[in-house]
């Protein structure tokens, strides 16, 4: 059946049918808004979109992984800011003929990501359109703690990365040229696995700066390095290459650490500390803050691609 023929509200029973809430849902869909729970009386919000054909492709993921892909990229910029993420709102414009299974396996995806970390998917919108895009804001809560922002970075400081880096851009790629494998490095793309709890630690750790990687590591790290007035030099003797992108990078004639430099939608963590933190082994070191402005590999400028950008590239 599809949603024309199921119609709007029916389509939003079906969907809400499949959500279960956490304990920040105080009230979930069915009013005109949401009540959501905020024990530190500051709420954290963030909002990001995917357009079919610019961030997903049907033929390349199924609708389950595009609500995970969705959730991460939402709930990551939640723990960037070292906050605990508590609800999702999801608005889901479609073309009529789109299946109704389809919307709802998505909501199943949105719905898994989010109870990763005890979030719940408490409302949204739904429209016809002819392109199909879900945009979705995320909420979180600080705790208590102050809010760790890119404008902290200071001479000095470590750093330090986690979660991985290149393995969805390394994905992507394998899937653009046609191929389903390595399936490890396909299923990075489809679904991120990000370090949800790496966020809050590293606040309580007390990072002076953190961001969420998701439109390549160099990229996001030109983010803290001009709102903190500082440069930042990355070792590239610090990322290590898994052998299944390894074989990949060979046979696709890719560099590999292209991938792992400027690749994106891995939804890492990427934070610098004060030198005397001792960094739990989540955290890994990868660089040092530095005086100066922008981003270096190995005290040179770095020439290999620049990272996403919404309005320039595709890759």
């Amino acid at each position: 059946m599809t949603v024309a023929g199921v119609g709007e509200f029916g389509l939003i029973d079906r969907v809400t049918a499949r959500l279960t809430y956490g304990e920040s849902c105080l009230l979930g869909p069915g009013d005109d808004a949401a009540v959501v729970a905020a024990p530190d009386r500051r709420v954290v919000a963030s909002t990001d979109v995917l357009v079919e054909g610019r961030h997903f492709r049907r033929d390349w993921s199924t609708a389950r992984d595009v609500g995970h892909r969705a959730a991460a990229a939402n709930l990551a910029d939640i723990a960037a800011m070292g906050a605990t993420p508590t609800a999702l709102l999801v608005a889901l414009c479609m073309p009529t003929d789109l299946d109704t299974s389809w919307a709802e396996e998505l909501a199943d995806g949105l719905g898994a990501e989010a109870a990763l970390v005890g979030a719940s998917v408490v409302g949204g919108d739904m429209s016809a359109s002819p392109t199909l895009t879900i945009a979705v804001t995320a909420l979180g809560d600080l705790a208590g703690r102050p809010p760790v922002v890119r404008s902290g970075a200071r001479p000095g400081d470590v750093v330090a990365l986690a979660g991985r880096t290149g393995w969805a851009a390394a994905g992507y790629t394998v899937l653009s040229r046609g191929f389903r494998t390595p399936r490890l490095l396909v299923e990075a793309f489809r679904r991120p696995e990000v370090p949800y709890p790496a966020g809050p630690e590293a606040a309580g750790l007390g990072a002076t700066a953190m961001i969420d990687v998701s439109d390549g590591l160099v990229a996001d790290l030109g983010h803290v390095a001009k709102a903190s007035g500082v440069a930042v030099d990355l070792r590239r003797d610090a990322f290590e290459v898994p052998r299944q992108m390894r074989d990949a990078a060979q046979a696709l004639g890719v560099d590999p650490y292209s991938w792992i430099l400027a690749g994106g939608d891995d939804h890492a963590l990427v934070a610098t500390f004060p030198p005397a933190v001792a960094l739990p082994a989540r955290w890994r070191p990868v660089g040092r803050v530095t005086e100066g402005v922008g981003v270096t590999v190995d005290g040179a400028a770095y020439d290999g691609p620049a990272g996403w950008d919404h309005f320039r590239r595709t890759e």
